[in-house]
């Protein structure tokens, strides 16, 4: 539906109109999807937006100057021969690697965007995977396997939230844990704000922003000094034990008290009760993974639950593979297509080589030959590829497409991206809503959302099962609006630039019967049998196949980051702009600022033009704590600028004693649909949008993955 839960529905159509939604009824799991959508506004609001005005309805030109907000309606058909005709003279000009696109959260067919971009020659696929989901592959270079996002179990013990707010965030999971607490199950919640669940927490722990690297390892330290990991499992499926023993020892309790601010006891006490509680379950998020030392948390994260044996059993982390019997997302990506020397011009290959192609294609040689699931995809360094756009270096960028994206909104360091956007040949979006991005482009193509579409879901191939839906309603009604799926915009461009034998499928449901071919089943055949195949789940997968790492074992030194150049083991750094690596900054920016949090009822950039939702929450809110606001003369409800060494935005303060007050949370994603969209407005892109002042300068920028940092940036505060 309208976020990455993708709960499945039932949609009620009476005489040709929408009129409501409900929880899937014709499915195994749908008294579970019931409650979830019963108790969720989006499905309530589906009629505001569906029928919203402001719906993009035909492909628009712009006319004028970029930015000047005139526009010309025309039909798919030029607007697809102008756009290839176009990227063609560049391409001959600069070289395939002269266009880029931004990619947004799972909300599209992303396998058909990298078969494009793979068949076309460029390796400049840029998104948030470098801070959202992407930093799994660390996970992936331990294990061999994934190990994320999976849900916590009936039988789990011990549950730990680390970096999350399900109940913003992850609704469905935010149920589970619900139900674990109900069953008397055990919870730990890692977080900076006292979140609902760390009310609910038997510990929560509340560390300084950016230092979890250093939490981890002194929980490791603890497990491993008090023998309280698992012997049996570390000695016959784990690979680098000692070298870690050595390392964690660095951090006793005192130091990492000393760095994280938080109490020795609490630390000891939360990894005790996380080794001696199993089975355990650790659900992570973005607060893991948008820090400066994202990579070196997530392998610590990853490393509690190897040495604790909570691998792959029930009630712990279960290890996902993708559904056998589908094609999978990367025999679509067509990855070898992409020749080698082209894959060395990757921006970005040079210095973040874990998410780029070095990485992938290491990875992928372990793991396609297993059928362990997908590591993510090959991304080129977006804080990088923006800077090419405006110097030229190492070479022009020329053409940006941006797909379910809004870069302007989503992607730090917002004036850089609007002077890379702005300096563009040609810039292309596919999008529901003219977004402050879209106001920019050169060509708008409105895309279907997930009522008009078919659906087709397999989680990167990592969750056992393949989860269909039909769409809904039409994507065309003549003189009324021509939606289409972005498997249209890119087929519709590769079959003018010479890649039609690789896009044999007419329409997007003829491209998934393909996908299910293996299970001797069309797309219509398995919504007739509704719409879910499940592959049978077995526990200790490993103990038949290993893992997919060089040892065959759970990699704790891992020989894949040592291949590519990196630390085997993770380690802790001070953030790059912080109290203490920059105490000269820290006299005018004394406080911490956080961002990224989720505020329910929206999804990220998205939902501020459907009335109902932003009546739920009409401004953007950044959070502080009552002692530091009393000092800088701030009330609850003041409008006040958030200020840091590349802006300021205004957001309004609402006084909260959850969170440290040496430290501040300010809400992202935030833009006003209601502004005007010519420039200078927007749509109010500069006025509330916390990545106006969040850093994206890749020396600070994590060093292995080159994930940008969101959570760790110094600002001050004052009343507007």
């Amino acid at each position: 539906m309208w976020c990455h839960c993708h709960c499945k529905v039932d949609v009620h159509i009476n005489d040709g109109k929408l009129e409501n939604i409900t929880g899937v009824t014709n499915e195994p799991r749908s008294e579970r999807i019931q409650r979830i959508v019963t108790a969720c506004a989006r499905p309530r609001a589906a009629t505001e937006y569906y029928y919203h005005p402001d719906r993009l309805g035909f492909p628009l030109k712009r006319k004028g100057a970029r930015g000047g907000g005139q526009w010309e309606q025309i039909s798919w058909e030029q607007a697809l021969d102008e756009v290839a005709q176009r990227l063609q003279e560049l391409r001959d000009q600069y070289g395939a690697e002269t266009l880029a696109c931004s990619s947004g959260t799972y909300r599209t067919d992303d396998y058909y965007r990298s078969r494009f971009l793979n068949l076309f020659g460029t390796p400049n696929n840029i998104g948030q995977g470098h801070i959202c989901y992407g930093v799994g592959m660390t996970g992936v270079a331990i294990l061999g396997w994934w190990n994320d996002f999976g849900g916590l179990g009936s039988s789990t013990k011990c549950a730990v939230l680390w970096g999350t707010n399900p109940r913003e965030a992850y609704r469905n999971v935010w149920f589970t844990v619900q139900d674990h607490l109900k069953r008397g199950g055990k919870l730990i919640v890692i977080d900076p704000r006292r979140t609902p669940d760390a009310e609910k927490a038997d510990i929560w722990l509340q560390p300084r922003p950016g230092t979890d690297a250093a939490l981890a390892l002194g929980m490791i330290n603890i497990i491993i000094q008090e023998g309280l990991y698992d012997k049996d499992f570390v000695d016959r499926w784990c690979h680098g034990f000692d070298e870690l023993a050595e390392r964690a020892s660095q951090y006793s309790l005192e130091k990492v008290a000393d760095i994280t601010w938080v109490l020795q006891q609490k630390v000891r006490d939360a990894a005790v009760m996380y080794a001696t509680t199993k089975p355990s379950h650790i659900f992570h998020s973005m607060g893991l993974e948008q820090l400066p030392n994202s990579v070196e948390a997530y392998h610590a994260r990853t490393i509690l639950t190897a040495i604790t044996g909570n691998l792959d059993i029930k009630g712990g982390e279960e290890l996902r593979q993708g559904h056998p019997q589908v094609v999978s997302e990367y025999e679509l990506e067509m990855n070898d297509m992409l020749p080698p020397e082209q894959k060395k011009k990757q921006i970005g290959i040079d210095r973040f080589r874990l998410q780029s192609f070095p990485g992938f294609d290491l990875i992928m040689g372990k793991y396609a030959k297993a059928k362990y699931g997908k590591a993510h995809l090959a991304f080129a360094h977006a804080p990088s590829v923006y800077r090419a756009m405006i110097t030229g270096e190492p070479y022009p960028v020329r053409a940006l497409f941006s797909v379910a994206s809004n870069p302007l909104v989503t992607q730090a360091n917002t004036k850089l991206v609007y002077g890379a956007i702005k300096n563009l040949d040609l810039y292309v979006v596919v999008d529901f809503w003219k977004t402050p991005s879209a106001e920019l482009a050169d060509y708008v193509f409105p895309g279907a959302c997930w009522l008009e579409r078919p659906q087709f879901h397999t989680w990167s191939d990592t969750f056992g099962f393949v989860d269909v839906g039909e769409a809904a309603l039409p994507a065309q009604v003549e003189n009324e609006y021509d939606r289409r799926p972005d498997y249209d915009f890119w087929r519709g461009l590769g079959t003018r630039l010479g890649q039609e034998e690789y896009w044999p499928w007419q329409s997007l449901e003829e491209a998934f019967d393909y996908r299910l071919k293996p299970m001797e089943m069309t797309f219509r055949e398995l919504m007739a049998k509704g719409g879910f195949a499940n592959w049978p789940k077995e526990e200790k997968k490993y103990e038949k196949n290993g893992f997919g790492t060089p040892s065959g074992k759970a990699e704790l030194y891992s020989e894949i980051l040592k291949t590519l150049g990196y630390d085997p083991l993770p380690e802790f750094y001070e953030p790059p702009e912080s109290p203490y690596s920059r105490p000269d900054l820290a006299t005018q920016y004394p406080l911490i600022l956080i961002t990224g949090g989720r505020h329910y009822p929206f999804y990220h950039s998205e939902h501020r033009q459907i009335p109902s939702l932003r009546k739920q929450h009409p401004d953007p809110i950044m959070q502080m704590h009552p002692d530091t606001a009393a000092e800088l003369g701030i009330n609850d409800g003041d409008w006040v600028w958030i200020e840091t060494p590349r802006g300021r935005v205004r957001q309004k303060c609402q006084l909260f004693d959850g969170i440290d007050p040496r430290v501040v949370h300010a809400q992202h994603g935030w833009w006003y649909p209601e502004m005007p969209g010519e420039e200078p407005w927007l749509h109010g892109v500069w006025e509330s949008n916390i990545n106006v002042v969040v850093d994206d300068e890749p020396a600070h920028c994590n060093s292995i993955s080159g994930g940008w940092p969101l959570r760790t940036a110094l600002c001050r505060v004052y009343k507007v």
